[in-house]
């Protein structure tokens, strides 16, 4: 076996699921953090999808990571909070994704809203402004 199918066999394919924007810039900024994650090193395959308009939806997103030989799929919902798109939305696109690809385990982790860091980011944004500090990406 080579160390690319061991690698995608044991790694999990992570997919940052966000809204999406008419405005591309905004959609772009989601790829670039997942860009960014995946140079962190922790995982080797990071990316992006968007409910709409942002492309590519999920669906393809997970069909893309599938067909470079992942069999686990990791979706982060990169939300603030538990709305109805991570209520609703989220939950019918996975079930379809997963009825279309049996023998994929496709887990979904939670929105942003409780992390324990959230207080600390909030407070580096207000810092930045009463401050006038800067925290660079």
């Amino acid at each position: 076996m080579d160390s690319v199918k061991q690698l995608t066999e044991s790694e999990p394919a992570i997919i940052l699921f966000a809204h999406g924007s008419a405005v591309e810039e905004a959609n772009e900024g989601v790829r670039e953090l997942a860009r960014r994650i995946q140079g962190h090193g922790a995982y080797v395959y990071v990316r992006a999808s968007f409910l709409g308009p942002g492309q590519p939806e999920l669906g393809p997103a997970i069909a893309q990571a599938i067909a470079e030989g992942f069999n686990r799929i990791v979706v982060i919902p990169y939300f603030l909070t538990l709305g109805t798109h991570l209520r609703r939305d989220l939950p019918r696109l996975v079930a379809a994704e997963k009825q279309k690809h049996p023998g994929i385990d496709i887990r979904v982790g939670r929105s942003l809203e409780d992390h324990p860091e959230m207080i600390s980011l909030v407070l580096s944004r207000i810092r930045e402004i009463t401050e006038g500090t800067r925290v660079s990406p």
